[in-house]
């Protein structure tokens, strides 16, 4: 039987952390459930998870559809496209079944990927490869969730380079019945006219838009600062994020964009998050005075989970007193301070 393998390729880098993440994975919970209902699905479609931070991961290796069950995503540093995409070439190369003399091999594989930034390595010559030896055997649909994400980058890739701005729950939802419906038409046509060409569903133009030009788009701006803290009492990792908010003021004899960032919450992570990360230190920083709002710890529930030690590291506090830092274990004290307008600089992510 000749299957047709349909890769999910993830951004589960840290500004998906959230209302995002868990939208993924009841997409992917919602598609399997309704393609395990449809016969043709169940006899050709096997799908494949891959997540990717700053580095890339088989979650799910190429599995009948049955078989298939829906993971949990983690949540990694930065966002390494280049290197996905020689992640997923390799996988293509290990597990799609080649045509040859004595057996035909797989259907072409389709491949969404799913990402709301930009590229945090480089990717040209990711991109050069994929064009060169692997975009004629195979569908790639790239979809960008948001408005931030680089379309130019995605628009290289393939010509099904698609924008999903609103990722309200009904639009989501929208988008992933039309994945849904796109993967079942397309394994339906291959039961009753086998063909290579690819049949996806008819898209919602009021949900998804297909980018004509990527120069029309505005470019990728910075759409979150995402800070990286530990728990004192429990040494666990969290992840506070705050997304872009900017406002025009114009007075009569000048104008000014004032951009800040408003918390969007803090959410615990496990040590895995360190697994997906790139590793590379990174010298961008965000003063706190762009920042508004301050969480609690998700871990242990102390008052504030923006303490900053000497060594850059933040951790989560109750009072003032002193407290051993969970990233470089020594001593520090803090004390009540006086209010102040004037912020300082903290290290942030690549996001």
């Amino acid at each position: 039987m000749r299957r047709l393998p349909v890769y999910f390729v993830l951004d589960v880098s840290e500004s998906m952390v959230g209302e995002n993440i868990k939208k993924l994975e009841d997409g992917l919970n919602s598609i399997i459930r309704v393609l395990r209902q449809d016969p043709h699905a169940l006899e050709t479609v096997y799908v494949s998870v891959i997540a990717f931070a700053g580095k890339a991961k088989t979650i799910v290796p190429l599995i009948e559809v049955a078989s298939f069950y829906p993971p949990k995503l983690p949540i990694g540093g930065g966002t390494s496209l280049g290197g996905v995409l020689y992640h997923l070439m390799d996988e293509l190369d290990a597990s799609v079944v080649k045509t040859t003399y004595e057996q035909k091999g797989d259907w072409k594989p389709i491949i969404y990927l799913i990402t709301d930034g930009k590229p945090t390595d480089f990717v040209n010559s990711a991109i050069a490869k994929w064009k060169a030896d692997y975009a004629s055997k195979s569908t790639l649909v790239a979809i960008a969730l948001g408005k931030f994400a680089d379309m130019s980058i995605l628009s290289q890739l393939t010509t099904y380079a698609m924008t999903l701005e609103n990722t309200r729950d009904e639009d989501f939802k929208k988008f992933i019945a039309w994945v849904t419906d796109s993967v079942k038409s397309h394994s339906k046509s291959l039961s009753d006219s086998p063909t290579e060409k690819v049949n996806l569903a008819k898209i919602d133009e009021s949900v998804l838009s297909l980018v004509k030009d990527a120069r029309d788009l505005r470019p990728a701006d910075p759409d979150y600062v995402i800070l990286t803290g530990r728990c004192q009492r429990t040494r666990l990792p969290y992840l506070i994020k705050y997304e872009r908010n900017a406002q025009a003021f114009n007075l009569q004899e000048f104008s000014m964009d004032l951009t800040h960032f408003m918390l969007s919450g803090c959410y615990p992570v496990g040590e895995d998050y360190f697994e997906l990360s790139d590793g590379d230190t990174t010298q961008l920083k965000v003063n706190t005075s762009a920042l508004l709002g301050i969480p609690g710890c998700p871990h242990c529930g102390n008052a504030s989970a923006f303490g900053m030690c000497t060594c850059g590291g933040i951790l989560c506090l109750n009072e003032a007193g002193t407290v051993v830092c969970p990233w470089c274990e020594r001593k520090i004290t803090f004390s009540a301070g006086a209010d102040s307008y004037e912020g300082f600089d903290v290290n942030r992510s690549r996001g």
